[in-house]
């Protein structure tokens, strides 16, 4: 079967391309592995999908060149799928910093996606499984792509439900992320059969796990979460932590996690809105023990852990000036060592993937490969957390709809 433009890929941004590509009367297959289309959209923002944020700009991403989220993001910003949203009357609300989220279910989000598909006359086939992908004029099984420019061809790609040829291909596999919904190397085979270059991939958006020698204490807070401003380079994050039994996860830890590289120290400012010698220094008087007078600004366990590792147990009275600058320069820059991330299974997105160099910002497609395109999390452009990496794979897909 002949198509105008096949995508493989049936999760956001995959689906987003079509419909848009459907809308301009291409013929468009969507192939998915999965029993089902939109299977991270579904798990998203704890069930609601955070589906955008309103203040989506280039700096929310991290790539090897960071200018070439710009061409997309501002040819589908926020408020063009804010509209869409509001036209299929799914009620949304902002939770915080921009960040927009289904009032009900994200199930709202794919039913959606599905609707356009099918008003854009776009086939959707589901337990369908890539077996190989060819171009007739350049590729053959066991060689890869020549480097130079091609002038065309037919893409041939065969399935577990027959052999179907396009004048385009879109990649739109997702990267490496939470593998028990189907995440697979796909995407950055393809890409390497073709020629392209792949910035090294690796998990983003991800919990850390302490060094094996941390304090036994802190891996006891298990579910306590705190406030803090998180440093990691030039890079810093305030929002919550998270203790978890191995690490630390939480919206700051998520963050800085796609910032921080392994044998990098974070620190911590477990006082955020506070001058922490000023506070010490206006109870330097108290008779309060000094995990008592913590737990009044920190969570009562924690303050207690804290205090044990790094201060001593006595009333603050009982601190000289100089000991009490320590603790507030303790508090304010907590730097821990962690090993590890939890990896890909827990890993909201990937970070890395087709080098930008490889594709045009404009369009999206290959510059050696005429006709093959690369949308949403396969490419190496990876946003934080809040919405940014699905206004990715809305505007990536649209850039590269408006060419099939």
């Amino acid at each position: 079967m002949k198509f105008d433009a096949i995508i493989i890929g049936g999760g956001a941004a995959g689906l987003f391309c079509a419909i848009e590509a459907g809308k301009r009367g291409r013929k468009v297959l969507v192939i998915e592995h999965n029993s089902r289309v939109g299977r991270k959209i579904i798990i998203s923002g704890g069930g609601r999908c955070n589906f955008t944020n309103i203040h989506t700009r280039a700096e929310n991403f991290i790539s090897e060149n960071p200018h070439f989220c710009k061409s997309a993001l501002a040819g589908y910003a926020p408020q063009d799928f804010v509209e869409l949203v509001k036209k299929h009357h799914i009620e949304f609300y902002e939770k915080k910093l921009g960040q927009l989220f289904c009032r009900e279910s994200s199930l709202k989000i794919v039913e959606m996606l599905l609707t356009e598909c099918k008003r854009a006359n776009v086939e959707i086939r589901l337990n369908c499984s890539v077996k190989s992908v060819l171009k007739s004029e350049n590729v053959s099984a066991g060689r890869t792509h020549d480097s130079r420019r091609d002038g065309g061809g037919t893409f041939e790609i065969e399935t577990n439900q027959g052999k179907f040829t396009c004048k385009n291909l879109v990649i739109a596999s997702g990267g490496l992320s939470i593998p028990k919904i189907g995440a697979t190397d796909f995407g950055y085979r393809t890409a390497r059969q073709f020629g392209l270059k792949i910035i090294e991939t690796r998990p983003a958006l991800v919990p850390l796990v302490f060094e094996k020698n941390f304090s036994e204490g802190f891996r006891k807070l298990a579910g306590i979460s705190l406030d803090t401003n998180v440093s990691c380079g030039k890079m810093s994050f305030r929002e919550n932590i998270l203790f978890t039994h191995r690490g630390l996860s939480g919206p700051a830890v998520l963050q800085i996690s796609s910032y921080w590289k392994p044998g990098e120290k974070i620190s911590f400012d477990l006082l955020p809105s506070e001058n922490a010698f000023e506070i010490l220094k206006n109870e330097h008087e108290s008779r309060k023990n000094l995990a008592n007078f913590l737990g009044e600004l920190l969570p009562n366990r924690f303050a207690e852990v804290w205090t044990r590792e790094f201060a001593a147990a006595k009333p603050l009275k009982g601190f000289s000036e100089k000991e009490l600058a320590r603790v507030a320069e303790a508090l304010e820059k907590w730097q821990i060592s962690f090993t590890e991330t939890e990896g890909y299974a827990k890993a909201e997105v990937t970070r890395g993937g087709v080098s930008t160099n490889e594709l045009s910002s404009q369009t999206m497609e290959s510059k050696k490969v005429k006709g093959l395109f690369f949308i949403g999390e396969v490419v190496d452009v990876t946003g934080w957390l809040g919405g940014y990496n699905f206004q990715w794979a809305w505007s990536s897909a649209f850039a590269a709809a408006q060419t099939l």
